[in-house]
């Protein structure tokens, strides 16, 4: 990874991203030194202008960086490093130095969602012995839209009555059995996100 380090006196930008959520955590600036050491030891390790050295996110705090991707920008001088957070990047004890947790939230709901399909998919085309997954692909379609009605039912019941505590737990089985349903069907989370896109445009 050729860097030009000499463009702004030796450090390049360093972004840092929250790699589940998308949610851009903090900014920081490297050094070589400091780029060699995040790749060698996998933490976010950047030059501190103020301490002057090398300084290892979370170091005293314990809130770690852990690196997942680490991506150059077009013109060779900033980096773009994707991570898995442990515990809140901001000193103020926010998940993120520039804010925005509720919109961070949902993403990452989102983003898991995404990564739960993922799962499902996999299970289909490598199946584990014990999975309930896999149970469910191979007892087949009417047995898994079976299921997709009842957790239907329960979650409505639920609902109807104002118990909302268990109410989320009736609706998160009846999201993943209808994930399960949408992929023994042939069909992705897409494609049903798809048709409401086309109905929010008109």
């Amino acid at each position: 990874m050729k860097l030009d380090f000499e463009k702004e006196g030796g450090l390049v930008p360093a972004v840092i991203q929250d790699d589940l959520t998308g949610q851009v955590l903090m900014l920081g600036y490297m050094n070589q030194e400091a780029l060699d050491k995040t790749r060698l030891e996998g933490l976010v390790t950047f030059f501190s202008r103020s301490k002057n050295r090398l300084w290892t996110k979370g170091e005293t705090s314990g809130n770690t960086l852990q690196v997942v991707s680490i991506t150059r920008d077009c013109d060779n001088d900033a980096l773009l490093i994707k991570v898995n957070p442990n515990g809140p990047t901001c000193h103020t004890g926010t998940t993120s130095c520039f804010g925005e947790e509720e919109a961070a939230n949902r993403a990452a709901a989102i983003r898991f969602i995404a990564q739960l399909e993922a799962v499902i998919q996999e299970r289909r085309t490598n199946p584990v012995e014990g999975s309930y997954t896999n149970f469910l692909f191979d007892k087949g379609i009417n047995k898994i839209a079976q299921k997709v009605g009842e957790e239907a039912v329960e979650t409505v019941i639920d609902a109807v009555a104002g118990k909302l505590d268990t109410m989320k737990g009736e609706a998160a089985d009846l999201l993943y059995h209808l994930l399960v349903l949408l992929s023994a069907s042939g069909l992705e989370l897409k494609d049903v996100v798809a048709v409401l896109q086309e109905r929010h445009k008109k």
